[in-house]
């Protein structure tokens, strides 16, 4: 059976109490070491995981960042032949693909909040498995002190000596509670009311864009045609 029931067991721990309570200090030092260096790794596997995710992510940022490039020419294109519905199509697939780009940009960022805290719970798994792996060397080195008192005592005198448990000054302050955790935002959403305004101000964003794009690319065919 395990001391600890999860990750904010272990950094809010009193290791000193624990040990105080123990029937067995060198036993149950040595299951608190073997259930911290689990979880140690356990934590190490969800921020490998967030890194991965992370990564993933910025490719499709940068796909995305490409498509919507890709769109802003096809626009520039068809405007020059004269199909302003070719034109204006491609403004609203380029208007869809930013909509995109924004959505992975705030998972983007949860998942960077979410290393951070990984980052700072790795931190205080470490300092405790090194503060539990010096108690064990001290209760180590107690019991072999003691071991070898009674053995002269023994000899010295002619009669049995009890063992007494090691006892450790009292310390330990409480840690905060870190528990890793990313935060899902989900990408979908259903198509209500304040979408359909929503929708229909982007499409009036497009048309505006069409005609700005138009009186960009009028003033550059007179500056082109323009005799030097």
């Amino acid at each position: 059976m395990g001391i600890f029931s999860r990750f904010s067991d272990i950094v809010n721990s009193n290791i000193n109490t624990i040990l105080d309570k123990a029937e067995d200090p060198e036993k149950i030092v040595r299951l608190m070491i073997q259930e911290m260096e689990e979880t140690l790794v356990e934590v190490r596997s969800s921020a490998a995981r967030a890194i991965a995710d992370r990564k993933e992510l910025e490719r499709n940022l940068s796909a995305l960042e490409r498509d919507a490039q890709d769109w802003q020419s096809k626009a520039e294109l068809a405007l020059d032949k004269g199909r302003d519905d070719l034109a204006k199509a491609a403004l609203a697939e380029k208007a869809r693909v930013l909509e995109s780009t924004r959505s992975l940009k705030s998972q983007h960022g949860a998942i960077s909040e979410g290393l951070a805290k990984l980052n700072d719970d790795i931190g205080r798994l470490e300092e405790k498995l090194a503060d539990a792996k010096s108690r064990r060397n001290a209760i180590l080195a107690r019991h072999q002190a003691a071991t070898k008192r009674l053995e002269v005592r023994k000899k010295l005198h002619d009669y049995r000596i009890d063992d007494a448990f090691v006892r450790f000054e009292q310390f330990e302050r409480r840690m905060e509670n870190f528990e890793a955790h990313v935060e899902a935002y989900d990408l979908g959403s259903k198509k209500d009311l304040k979408r359909e305004f929503s929708d229909l101000e982007s499409a009036e964003a497009v048309e505006k864009e069409l005609q700005n794009l138009k009186v960009k690319r009028a003033a550059q065919k007179r500056e082109t045609n323009e005799p030097g």
